[in-house]
């Protein structure tokens, strides 16, 4: 799941090599935090949040193939 979501960050971005992706494993869920650079922080959420609200929407689909619960987060 961490590289699925890295890589689709990582074409959104001018610098990819500034991209991280924390995992954070919980009992019902897991938490990703996405890190990218400040001034690409705007192309990943993107306008009003639509490519931000995609790429969760992504995520959770393919993690129901698994069924478990992600969520996605995105900080600069």
């Amino acid at each position: 799941m961490q590289q699925l979501i890295e890589y689709l960050v990582k074409e959104l971005v001018d610098e990819p090599d500034l991209v991280t992706i924390t995992e954070i494993s919980q009992e019902e869920a897991t938490t990703y935090e996405v890190r990218v650079a400040p001034n690409e922080l705007g192309k990943v959420i993107g306008k009003q949040g639509r490519i931000a609200n995609a790429l969760r929407t992504v995520a959770k689909a393919a993690a129901m193939k698994h069924k478990r619960k992600i969520y996605v987060e995105i900080i600069a």
